[in-house]
C-alpha cells in the first residue's frame, strides 16, 4: 500500500505510523464532507421556514398546506432515514451519501419551479428521500474515519459549522423572501451540493459493515412512512373534519396499526433497519426519548415562530430572519467546546442543562413581551440550550452502539429527531388552527363588528396570516379586523411556545432518569 493516503484512518490506525498525516488529511476531507451535506438539508429545513408565510400568501393556500409543505420533507425523512443508515452500512457510506445528495439537489430544482402547492409538497417529499440518505451518512462517515477518542470533538465541528449554515440561511431566505422570491431560496441547493459531490467523489474514502445482514427492508420502510403518514393525516385533517370524523378516526386507527405492524416486521426480519435490540441499552432508548422530545419542541416552535413575527407582528421576511442568527451562532460557539466536555467528563449534565435552558428559551418567546430585543434575548437562550446538547446527544448516540453499527444508530436518532417534529407540527398545527379559529370568534363577539369587518376576519380563517383588508373598510374597520386576527394569531403562537418548554423539560426529566454519570464517563478513555 504505497499511496499514504490509502492508509486506514480512525480507530484502527497506528498513531506512530508514516501514515498519520494522511490521515489527518483524509479525515479533514472527511468532515468538510460531512458538513456540507448535512448543511444541505438543516439550511433547507431552517429556511423553508421563513418563507412560508409568503409561500401561503403567494400560492394563495391555507395552514394544513403548509404543515405538509414542512412534513412531507420530514415525513419521508424520517421514516427513510432508518433505511439509509442501513444500506450505508451494508453498500457503502460514500455511495449512499453521494446519490443522496445528488437526489435532493435535482428535488429542490422542482421546489424552486413548483407551480402550486401540491407540487411544491411532492418535490419537497422528494427532497426528503435524498436528506434521509445524506444525513446519516455524513454522520456515519465520521464515525468511521474518526477514534472514539477523536470522535465528540468531530461531532461538535460538525454539529457547530452545519447550525452555523443552518441557521444564517433564515437570514438569507428571508432577505430573497422579501426582495427576490420564495423560489429562490430553493435554488441554495444546487450549489451547496457541487462543491460537497466533487469532495465526496474525489477524497472521500469508502467504507462499510462487512456484517452488515445482505437485503433491504423494504416492507419495513413502506410501513414506516404509510404508518406515519396517514398519522399525520389524521392529526392535521382533525382541525377541520374533527376529532370523530370517520376520516380521521380511520387514519389514526390506519397509522397506529400499520407502526404496530412495523414493529413486528422489524422484530422478525433478518436485516431490520431498525434493530430492535439496540433499545435494550437503557442510555440508547433514553436519548432518543430526549431527541423526541427536545426536537419535536423546537420543531413545532420554529414552524409557528416565523408567522408570529412576520405576520403579527409585522417584521419582514429579513427582521424574522435575523431572529435566528443569535440562535446560529450561541450554537456554533458552544458546539465544539460541549463536544470536548462531554469527551472528557461525560455528558449527563449536558443533557440535563441544556434541555432545562431551551426551556426557558420557548417559555420567553411565549411570554407576554412582544419587543423584538425579547426575541433575540430568547432565542440566545435557546441557542445557549441547544448549544449545550447537541454535541454530547450526538456522541452519546454513536458511543452506545458497536463501530460496525453507527449507520444504523444515526440513522434511528435523526429519524427519532425528525418524527418528534413531524407528529408536534401535525399535533400542535391542528390544535392551533382550532385555537385560532375560536380565538377569532371570541375576538368577534367582545366588539360591535360591522359585516365588513365580520366577512374579513372569517376569511383568515383555515389559514394562519392577516388577510388583505378590502378596499371599503374604513380606517377603524382596518384597525378592528386588523386587531381581532394579529391578537388570535399571537395567542395561538404562545400557546404553541409554552407546549414546547413543558415538552423540553420533559427531556430535561428524561437525562436525569436514563443517563447515568459513570456511564457517559466510560465512553472515552478520559473518563476511565
Amino acid at each position: 500500500m504505497s499511496n499514504p493516503d490509502a492508509l486506514p484512518c480512525g480507530a484502527g490506525a497506528i498513531r506512530s505510523s508514516p501514515a498519520v498525516p494522511a490521515c489527518a488529511r483524509r479525515r479533514s476531507w472527511v468532515l468538510a464532507a460531512a458538513v456540507l451535506g448535512s448543511t444541505l438539508a438543516f439550511v433547507d429545513e431552517s429556511v423553508v421556514n421563513v418563507a412560508l408565510p409568503g409561500i401561503e400568501s403567494n400560492l394563495r393556500t391555507t395552514l394544513v398546506a403548509m404543515q405538509w409543505v414542512v412534513n412531507a420533507y420530514t415525513l419521508c425523512m424520517s421514516a427513510l432515514l432508518l433505511l439509509g443508515g442501513a444500506a450505508a452500512d451494508q453498500f457503502g457510506r460514500r455511495l449512499m451519501f453521494i446519490i443522496g445528495v445528488g437526489v435532493f439537489a435535482v428535488a429542490s430544482l422542482g421546489c424552486g419551479f413548483a407551480p402550486n402547492a401540491q407540487v411544491l409538497i411532492a418535490t419537497r417529499a422528494v427532497q426528503g428521500l435524498g436528506a434521509a440518505l445524506l444525513v446519516p451518512c455524513s454522520l456515519a462517515l465520521i464515525g468511521a474515519a474518526f477514534a472514539e477518542r477523536d470522535r465528540g470533538a468531530a461531532i461538535g465541528i460538525w454539529a457547530g459549522a452545519s447550525a452555523i449554515a443552518a441557521g444564517l440561511a433564515p437570514l438569507l431566505g428571508g432577505w430573497l423572501v422579501d426582495h427576490a422570491s420564495w423560489r429562490v431560496i430553493f435554488l441554495i441547493n444546487p450549489v451547496i451540493a457541487i462543491p460537497t459531490l466533487w469532495i465526496a467523489v474525489r477524497r472521500v474514502p469508502e467504507s462499510r459493515n462487512p456484517d452488515a445482514p445482505p437485503g433491504v427492508d423494504w416492507r419495513g420502510a413502506l410501513l414506516a412512512v404509510t404508518g406515519l403518514a396517514s398519522l399525520a393525516y389524521g392529526l392535521m385533517a382533525s382541525s377541520t373534519l374533527g376529532w370523530k370524523h370517520p376520516v380521521v378516526v380511520g387514519s389514526l386507527s390506519a397509522g397506529a396499526a400499520l407502526l404496530v405492524a412495523f414493529v413486528l416486521v422489524e422484530r422478525g426480519s433478518a436485516s431490520p433497519m431498525m434493530p430492535l435490540e439496540l433499545f435494550r441499552s437503557r442510555r440508547f432508548s433514553g436519548i432518543n426519548l430526549l431527541t423526541l422530545l427536545l426536537y419535536g419542541a423546537m420543531g413545532a416552535a420554529f414552524f409557528f415562530l416565523p408567522f408570529l413575527l412576520i405576520q403579527a407582528r409585522g417584521y419582514s421576511a429579513t427582521a424574522a430572519g435575523v431572529a435566528y442568527v443569535p440562535f446560529t451562532l450561541v450554537v456554533g460557539l458552544l458546539s465544539r467546546w460541549s463536544g470536548r466536555l462531554g469527551d472528557r467528563f461525560g455528558v449527563r449534565w449536558a443533557l440535563i442543562c441544556g434541555p432545562a435552558l431551551a426551556a426557558a428559551g420557548f417559555g420567553l418567546l411565549g411570554g407576554g413581551k412582544d419587543a423584538y430585543w425579547v426575541t433575540l434575548v430568547s432565542m440566545t437562550i435557546l441557542g445557549l440550550g441547544m448549544g449545550i446538547a447537541v454535541a454530547p446527544l450526538t456522541t452519546t448516540v454513536i458511543n452506545a452502539v458497536p463501530p460496525d453499527r453507527t449507520g444504523v444508530a444515526s440513522g434511528i436518532n435523526n429519524a427519532t429527531a425528525s418524527v418528534g417534529s413531524l407528529l408536534l407540527i401535525a399535533i400542535l398545527g391542528s390544535v392551533a388552527l382550532g385555537t385560532f379559529e375560536h380565538s377569532l370568534a371570541r375576538g368577534l363577539a367582545s366588539v360591535h363588528a360591522s359585516p365588513a369587518v365580520r366577512a374579513t376576519v372569517d376569511s383568515a380563517r383555515g389559514g394562519f396570516v392577516v388577510p388583505p383588508m378590502p378596499g371599503g373598510l374604513s380606517a377603524k374597520e382596518r384597525r378592528q379586523a386588523d386587531a381581532i386576527v394579529t391578537g388570535a394569531l399571537t395567542g395561538t403562537v404562545r400557546m404553541g411556545m409554552w407546549i414546547a418548554a413543558l415538552l423540553a423539560l420533559a427531556g430535561a426529566l428524561t437525562a436525569v432518569f436514563t443517563i447515568r454519570q459513570d456511564e457517559t464517563r466510560r465512553q472515552t478513555p478520559h473518563g476511565q
